[in-house]
């Protein structure tokens, strides 16, 4: 069996050693879409995380049986494609969920208490001119007390509501498809949410109910010094909008995806001037050592499970 790994770089230091047991095992660091039907072409299984797999490229593929997904999303897969030639595909599931949920909580503390401010205030030596023991330029708050929005609420949001209320946050949440109840936590609407919420988190997919949900007018709706954090999907919050509002609104944004990934260049966010309002990170949130690990623990199993 012929098992072919096409972006491994986005495992970083992981131990693929898991697969060598399975068969014989190609890894590729990257894979760019001109280079994807030569690597794949003679393979029994694919494994994949955004590397796009479509109904062109499985035609050509004779031996191919299995493609598995290294992520929750198949949107990287032609599906209907797969299912008439006979190829399984197999995604995996809540591998990430622990990571997501601490990576949350570590953009809400980096930008609720200025953590940036502070830690460039002393390392400019500044704090040694001070006349006083302590500095209090940048005032932060508490979690406590404060009404905590969550828009979208599976087992990530869950998580998320679970500390957020062991911090004394009062949690309501949104549903973006109608159907999610939840007895535990307030269900409000969604111009509530973004009126009245001092934290507002999005661990919501992307779906044409969600795409663009954020928008500019969705934007001035927030409250003065509100801090918006996605977690979700790329797309939920419109960036050319928010780069506009950010520098107008003391609002406070925290973005882990984004709509194009790497971002485009060059981007609108790049040339927002209150840059102490944003915080992006490049879609780490899922990456913590053990989720990794996970991961790949759990795409070994689909193979073996199916052989």
């Amino acid at each position: 069996m012929k098992i072919v790994l096409l972006d491994a770089l986005t495992f970083g230091e992981s131990d693929l050693s898991g697969f060598e047991s399975l068969g014989e095992v190609v890894v590729y660091q990257t894979t760019s879409p001109e280079e994807t039907l030569e690597r794949i072409v003679d393979a029994d299984v694919i494994v994949t995380n955004k590397v796009v797999i479509t109904k062109e490229m499985m035609a050509e593929c004779t031996k191919l049986k299995l493609i598995c997904i290294a992520a929750t999303g198949m949107n990287n897969v032609d599906l209907e494609a797969a299912k008439d030639q006979g190829i399984e595909v197999k995604n995996v599931a809540g591998y990430s969920t622990d990571s997501v949920i601490q990576h949350t909580f570590s953009m809400l503390f980096y930008m609720m208490g200025h953590s940036r401010y502070y830690d460039e205030y002393v390392k400019s030596a500044q704090w040694q001119k001070s006349p006083v023991f302590t500095h209090v330029a940048q005032p932060f708050s508490e979690i406590k007390g404060k009404r905590w929005g969550i828009i979208g609420l599976g087992e990530i949001g869950r998580g998320v509501a679970n500390i957020a209320q062991a911090f004394g946050a009062e949690v309501f949440y949104y549903s973006t498809s109608g159907k999610n109840s939840n007895s535990t936590y307030e269900q409000i609407s969604f111009t509530k949410l973004l009126e009245t919420c001092d934290i507002i988190t999005i661990h919501a997919p992307l779906n044409a109910m969600t795409q663009d949900l954020i928008g500019h007018s969705e934007l001035l709706m927030l409250k003065d010094k509100a801090i918006l954090l996605n977690l979700g999907r790329g797309g939920i919050v419109t960036e050319r909008a928010l780069a506009a509002i950010i520098d107008i609104k003391e609002i406070y944004v925290g973005l882990d995806v984004l709509e194009k990934e790497p971002m485009s260049t060059p981007h609108p966010l790049m040339e927002v001037e209150h840059k102490e309002r944003l915080y992006i990170t490049p879609h780490i949130a899922w990456t913590s050592v053990e989720a990794r690990q996970k991961l790949l623990a759990m795409v070994i199993e689909n193979i073996k499970s199916s052989f």
